[in-house]
């Protein structure tokens, strides 16, 4: 999977909600590459090493990628001073994204025939007229899915759990895409009170899914991806995990998986971070 190491200016910065930032950064060469579910690995100042965020959103006409974050430490304490105008060093993209189906406007920049799918990559999926995705994402983990989203719009669907209202992120850009929004939230204070597994369930139960995607805490994941099982619904997921190089050395990001029942260590920088559901050992 190519990479670009390098220097690269912010254009946008929003306080999105408390402690949380989104950044749009100018990067022609790594929005070219970029695909929903990678992520940028980010050199902050005075720290050794850099902090891993997810891509929220590829602009490839402009040549953008958007990054939200959440402070959790002095690192992103310190990366979140940063301003418009200012540059960030960063590796980038790495770690391998969503299977996706893409239709007439690919972000690519290839076209499909009359609307029909077209598959990115030898294993993605072709789907038919009448089927659609699901995403599913916990608090800060909500990020990588609206670049997936977006791909499908209309024929999308967001089911995406908070604590409270005031923790809140990214549901009205879901909406501006098109996409059907479900909000949970634990004290039902906006939407539907509980965890997101319910409202999974629900859809499911359609008939009409043909792949779902998740990112977020690992008791959620586990949840969606038994959920998924269940209804024999392929699922994606996206795993968040501390890292060290960010490109496979270092063997800090660990992670189990199962295969006919043998199981495995794979790096989540490298080989994710997003992982068949079925596989992963959470």
């Amino acid at each position: 999977m190519p990479y670009r190491c390098g220097s690269y200016h912010i254009i946008e910065k929003t306080a999105i909600s408390a402690g949380i930032y989104s950044y749009v950064i100018l990067c022609p060469e790594v929005a070219e590459e970029a695909k929903p579910g990678q992520f940028v690995h980010i050199k902050v100042e005075g720290f050794t090493l850099r902090r891993p965020l997810s891509i929220c959103d590829i602009d490839y006409k402009n040549g953008s990628v958007r990054i939200v974050f959440e402070i959790r430490g002095n690192g992103t304490a310190r990366l979140s001073v940063l301003n418009v105008g200012d540059s960030i060093d960063m590796i980038a993209p790495l770690g391998n994204g969503f299977t996706l189906p893409y239709g007439k406007s690919a972000p690519d920049g290839k076209s499909a025939p009359d609307g029909k799918f077209t598959p990115v990559g030898k294993s993605a999926p072709i789907i038919a007229p009448d089927r659609r995705i699901i995403v599913v994402g916990g608090g800060i983990g909500i990020p990588p899915l609206l670049g997936a989203a977006k791909v499908m719009r209309e024929r999308a669907t967001a089911i995406l759990g908070f604590k409270s209202y005031d923790k809140v992120i990214l549901a009205n850009d879901f909406k501006q895409n098109h996409v059907h929004v479900i909000t949970c939230t634990d004290d039902g204070s906006v939407g539907i009170r509980g965890t997101v597994i319910p409202p999974l369930e629900t859809e499911l139960a359609k008939n009409d899914v043909e792949m779902v995607y998740a990112c977020g805490p690992l008791k959620m994941l586990a949840a969606i991806v038994k959920t998924c099982q269940q209804a024999g619904v392929k699922c994606e997921v996206s795993m968040e995990q501390r890292m060290g190089c960010g490109v496979g050395a270092c063997a800090v990001c660990a992670c189990a998986i199962r295969k006919q029942d043998k199981e495995s260590m794979l790096m989540v920088c490298r080989d994710g971070p997003v992982f068949k559901g079925e596989e992963l050992v959470l």
